[in-house]
């Protein structure tokens, strides 16, 4: 099959143009990114964005690897002697890795197989001679076959039984009539192991479960493979054996025929059933299910991680960070508007200690000294208190006061990078650091951390780790690219996610940045080792200079445009500097003018969009939230309170939210709104402020149901 047919099948398959499909692939082949494609060649894909374009990509190399799978099956059949045109043909057609290796079933080389043993011993012409199911009596046949390697009529019928339950097992028509029926019968069972009842407590709901496949939600077929796994849990998929059974005796037990062949047919079909071809489909069925089931999670932690990414920042400003904590008291750093360490120590207001007015006069000192502007606090362990504690307290200007998510900050102070960024500081320093950072950009911070480590998703462990490693390191490009960098502050672990670069350009970046000074043009990006025309093509868009020599290059308009704009502020008889931001002139510019063969309408009004805002982050901006003064732990909720609250993590049976206590309630998507929710991110997003009411408190488990009620 030629690239043009394998083109073709993916534009039928995610109903896009042949125009949308061929383009992007021949983009990618000539070592485009996702979001260069998705932003700048817009005009080829007839603007198709980051998600349809990384469908492509993934479509076509599952069918490249189908094409390398056809190239040895071939090989191994032609050398057996048996390739026809015919069989060549079908396989060649084929784009279909299931139905390529039944096709290939027959011919793959077997162990010694039971069938095998029976041919050896020739008596793959008894099976013939059965099979065909005529009259006449099987002994007979069988007595043909005796001899010093079969020693009896039984022995010659069980070995003829055996090859005839193996073609059976090989059937395309039989493995697809099994499929069909596990597709809309196959039932899930989940048994807990005897013994096993009480270190298992945490898989209770699945002790005995008996469900249809089809009806069963990602996160609870997850949850039954973990517990079996773990060794607790007993977990089958099987079809209905009856109607199995019945649609292969049709296929190949002759209507009406009752002879003695027959019956011999009819328990090969029985044992090949039984023994071959139910437990092939059912592993079958179970791996389909497992990756049906990862990719429904991976899409709920890539869809979270986006959210988290695109958090609204803070900005450049002056934070004092906060990492809480009981006994071991409230490690403090303060940060310049670069997020540079300026000064830590550690306070301790809370018990055992309890050093509550000394906290306060080292907070109101560092505030005045610092002139801190905005202070965040990790939203761990002693939060509350810790929060409590900064709004007692009385300062010399109005700070702004926030609660940050601390996922994945103990990963990222104990990591390399973070040794290579403060090696003078111990991990409750770094952690900190990490927290204030987050307040002014989360997306610069959490790219420095393993994105599975951040947590939030469902079973993130339990998935295929190949699969999510690769959606979520594109999740992360897409969002940095979607944002851009500052190409003269940005660390190298942020560039390292940028259009083309990666780790060893970003490293030479830095490295030339501290050797040369700060970059003053885009241009300037070629002097850079091993950057080359293709990568800085790539790249250059997505990297800012502020105050650099050409305004240009503060915005996303590429490069390989600004002769565009230069003729626009030509035509508007002005220059680039008045240009840019003065939409009295955007207005009146006529983009037709400027329409070619290789720019069309969607990049020019991009250009004048940027024009009119450049350099404009996409990010919201971030609110001042505050939860109920009067709930400090599980046991002061009531059913009926309406709580203002924050979502913390979201999945497809429902989003987890933090209303200021230790515990996090969790919404079911039945509560999210009035009507049926499939998909809970399409009502609520990450870090979003919601109000909610409590339905049910479960003290014992601590567990606490909730209502959606509005957003704040």
């Amino acid at each position: 099959m030629n690239l043009f047919q394998l083109q073709k099948h993916i534009a039928n398959s995610l109903q896009l143009s042949d125009k949308q499909v061929n383009n992007t692939i021949k983009l990618l082949s000539e070592g485009a990114t996702i979001p260069f494609i998705s932003r700048y060649r817009k005009e080829m894909t007839d603007e198709l964005d980051e998600v349809k374009i990384g469908e492509i990509n993934d479509l076509y190399q599952k069918l490249l690897e189908i094409q390398k799978r056809k190239e040895t099956i071939i090989k191994t059949i032609e050398e057996q002697g048996k390739l026809t045109d015919e069989l060549r043909k079908r396989i060649d057609n084929c784009l279909n890795a299931t139905e390529l290796e039944d096709m290939y079933l027959p011919y793959k080389p077997k162990r010694r197989t039971r069938a095998e043993l029976a041919r050896e011993k020739g008596l793959e012409p008894l099976a013939k001679m059965i099979m065909s199911q005529n009259d006449g009596s099987i002994e007979k046949m069988a007595q043909r076959f005796v001899n010093e390697n079969v020693k009896s009529i039984e022995d010659a019928l069980h070995g003829a039984q055996d090859i005839i339950a193996e073609w059976i097992n090989e059937s395309e028509l039989a493995r697809n009539a099994v499929r069909k029926v596990l597709s809309y019968d196959a039932v899930i069972t989940s048994k807990i192991i005897k013994g096993k009842e009480i270190e298992a407590q945490k898989y209770s709901n699945y002790f005995d479960v008996s469900e249809k496949l089809s009806r069963c939600p990602s996160h609870r077929l997850l949850a039954m493979r973990r517990g079996e796994a773990e060794g607790f849990l007993r977990v089958a998929i099987s079809p209905n054996d009856e109607i199995c059974l019945d649609k292969i005796e049709r296929i190949f037990l002759r209507k009406g025929n009752y002879s003695e062949s027959s019956n011999i047919v009819y328990q090969a079909i029985t044992d090949s059933y039984k023994r071959l071809l139910k437990p092939s489909i059912e592993t079958e069925f179970a791996a389909q299910s497992k990756e049906k089931a990862d990719r429904e999670a991976i899409n709920v932690f890539v869809e979270n991680l986006t959210q988290l990414l695109l958090a609204p920042p803070l900005g450049q400003q002056r934070v004092l960070a906060i990492d809480p904590g009981f006994r071991t008291g409230c490690k403090l750093v303060t940060l310049d508007a670069q997020g540079n360490l300026l000064h830590n120590e550690t306070i301790y207001p809370h018990p055992p200690q309890n050093e509550f007015a000394q906290a306060q006069r080292k907070l109101q000192k560092l505030v005045e000294q610092y002139e801190i502007q905005a202070i965040a606090i990790g939203n761990g362990t002693a939060s509350r208190e810790t929060e409590r504690l900064v709004q007692n307290t009385r300062f010399d200007r109005k700070i702004k006061v926030f609660a940050v998510a601390e996922n994945g900050a103990s990963v990222y102070s104990a990591s390399k990078i973070a040794r290579e960024e403060f090696p003078d500081y111990d991990v409750t320093v770094r952690g900190a650091i990490s927290i204030g950072r987050r307040l002014m950009d989360p997306l610069a911070e959490l790219v420095k951390i393993e994105p599975k480590a951040i947590g939030v998703g469902q079973y993130q462990h339990d998935v295929d780790q190949i699969a999510l490693k690769k959606a979520l390191d594109q999740t992360v490009e897409n969002a940095v690219n979607r944002v851009g960098v500052d190409l003269n502050t940005a660390s190298k672990h942020l560039l390292t996610y940028i259009s083309g670069l990666g780790a060893v350009l970003a490293q030479n970046i830095v490295d030339y940045r501290t050797e040369n000074g700060a970059f003053t043009d885009r241009k300037q990006l070629l002097n850079v080792p091993k950057m080359g025309a293709k990568t800085f093509e790539q790249a250059a868009g997505f990297l800012r200079i502020v105050n650099g020599n050409n305004p240009l290059d503060n915005s996303n308009v590429h490069p390989e445009s600004y002769p565009i704009v230069e003729k626009m502020a030509k035509n508007c008889n002005t220059d680039l500097k008045n240009l840019i931001g003065n939409k009295e002139f955007l207005q009146k510019i006529d983009l037709q003018q400027f329409v070619t063969d290789k720019v069309g309408l969607p990049t020019l009004t991009d250009i004048v969009s940027e024009l009119e805002k450049p350099g404009r982050d996409p990010r919201k901006n971030i609110k001042v939230f505050e939860f109920d003064s009067t709930i400090n732990n599980i046991s002061d909720l009531k059913i009926g309170m309406e709580l203002p609250a924050i979502i913390t993590n979201i999945t497809d049976f429902g989003a987890f939210v933090d209303i200021g206590i230790k515990e996090n309630g969790l919404i079911h998507k039945s509560q999210l709104a009035d009507r049926y929710v499939s998909n809970p991110t399409e009502e609520v997003s990450l870090h979003q402020q919601v109000k909610v009411s409590v339905l049910e408190i479960d003290i014992e488990r601590k567990r606490i149901q909730l209502k959606l009620i509005g957003k704040i």
